[in-house]
């Protein structure tokens, strides 16, 4: 092993302050897979219509179109751990790059339904790996002090990309003059909201190049003068690199790598891998995601004009953003399960609001109607059930995530929850057009039930991380 040199001393706090301005640095630019997450996931929610009429597809047809991608989400998440040990943590940001930007340019340029599916599931396959790597990569990099808020970088880079991808979209139907299918030099309108991704997906991948390496994956490869120069560059100058790498060694010398067995116990799963399960599928099963894919079609099937209903979608992205500033600020001062309880009430609540308020829409076709009392409870509802989802089980999961595992099962331990996340995203997304065709309502009478239930789970089984260190995860 390399001898270790001692850095010349520099003045504690100005030192202090830059080494948490470069980490801060660190985590944004790891976090901008979580943008690329939230806009991929939800730039989908302007195409609907223009996709239905341009391949003449049936509810159940378009479902699996807009589901593709989550297919790939599940196989990217189960195979980012992995790749994340082998190669490491930067390399794998870097083919998630790469992906976001085929995929992209792929989704803009399709030629046929099938092929538009397909590039939907090589766009799924980056984000499945960019929701495994990010939370990770983070949790690595930053000191336990600012762990908690720095961990919320993800699911705040997530947000702004949900939002961002609706003002494109908005930004784009307005020069499309209201038309999804408008042209724009030659391409629809809906091409340019899925082409535009190019622009984030490359800085993606040059900021990638511009953050070091995870100092554990530095160790675990043999490289600690580089996990040295890393750990001064993030826990400051009165770390001791040498001292912390031997903790870290030592934390590594009880552990054996890294294997999907190491995740069984006697009856399946360990307890820690379920309870990282139950947190990932308690966060899909309230719905979320049907305001993000689908929520433009969503308020024109209760009687809401076209340009109001991509308003609204904007209007519901900022509501998301507001409640992640919260829980960022929340989530280091109150701990992480207090989060998740108010969360999942608030939640329950506006979710049977919503159930009352789509119970009276009536009429069919494009004669669908909800009386002015019940359209305002129904937005107002929807717009608390996004801010306490955004304040809690939005951001606390994947801080949870990043934090709970032992460091001996974390990447492979996440990668399962994470892919468990997103088999019941798919679950939700696929039968959502047909269930609100059957009853609306009673689609969000389900919701309601799995918010309300996820409130014994986290009172019984989820752990209080706040302020542990990684090693102490056992």
């Amino acid at each position: 092993m390399t001898t270790l040199t001692t850095p010349p001393p520099v003045p504690a706090s100005a030192a202090q302050s830059h080494s948490l301005r470069r980490v801060v640095f660190i985590a944004a630019a790891a976090a901008m897979g979580g943008f690329l997450f939230g806009y991929d996931s939800s730039v989908i929610n302007g195409v609907v219509q223009a996709v239905r009429d341009r391949y003449a597809v049936g509810s159940a047809g378009l479902a699996q179109v807009i589901a593709a991608a989550l297919v790939g989400c599940a196989i990217g998440a189960a195979l980012a751990g992995r790749l994340a040990d082998r190669l490491g943590r930067i390399r794998c940001m870097q083919i998630a790059a790469l992906l976001f930007t085929v995929s992209a340019v792929g989704s803009a340029l399709p030629f046929a339904l099938w092929d538009l599916a397909l590039w939907r599931v090589l766009g799924g396959l980056a984000i499945g790996m960019a929701s495994v790597i990010g939370p990770a990569y983070i949790a690595e990099v930053s000191p336990p002090a600012y762990r908690g808020r720095l961990a919320s970088f993800q699911q705040g880079a997530i947000v702004i990309g949900i939002a961002m991808s609706q003002l494109v979209n908005w930004i784009i139907l307005r020069l499309a003059h209201g038309e999804q299918r408008g042209l724009i030099g030659g391409l629809e309108a809906w091409q340019w909201m899925l082409g535009i991704m190019v622009v984030p997906a490359v800085a993606y991948g040059l900021l990638s190049m511009k953050i070091p390496e995870s100092p554990r994956y530095l160790i675990a490869a043999g490289r600690t003068d580089q996990a040295a120069r890393v750990l001064r560059q993030i826990e400051g100058p009165r770390t001791d690199p040498a001292a912390r790498i031997r903790e870290i060694q030592e934390s590594m010398r009880r552990e054996v790598k890294s294997t999907f067995r190491d995740l069984l116990g006697r009856r399946g799963f360990l307890p820690v891998v379920w309870i990282g399960i139950g947190l990932s599928v308690f966060q899909q099963l309230v719905g979320i995601n049907v305001i993000f894919y689908y929520s433009a079609s969503l308020w024109e099937s209760v009687g809401i004009n076209p340009s109001s209903s991509f308003l609204y979608s904007f209007t519901t992205s900022i509501i998301n953003l507001v409640g992640t500033v919260i829980a960022m600020v929340c989530v280091d001062r109150i701990g992480r399960k207090p989060l998740i309880l108010i969360g999942s009430a608030g939640m329950a609540l506006s979710l049977g609001a919503a159930a009352w308020a789509f119970s009276y829409r009536t009429g069919s076709g494009s004669a669908i109607h909800l009386a002015s009392t019940q359209a305002t409870v129904a937005l107002v509802a929807a717009h608390l059930f996004v801010l306490f989802f955004a304040l809690s089980w939005g951001v606390v999961v994947w801080v949870l995530l990043g934090e709970m595992f032992p460091n001996r099962i974390r990447a492979s331990a996440l990668g399962v929850a994470a892919a468990a996340q997103w088999i019941a995203n798919w679950a939700i997304t696929v039968t959502f057009p047909s269930l609100s065709n059957w009853n609306l309502s009673g689609a969000y009478v389900f919701y309601a039930v799995c918010a309300a239930l996820s409130i014994p789970f986290a009172l019984k089984w989820v752990p209080e991380t706040k302020g542990k260190a990684l090693e102490e995860m056992g």
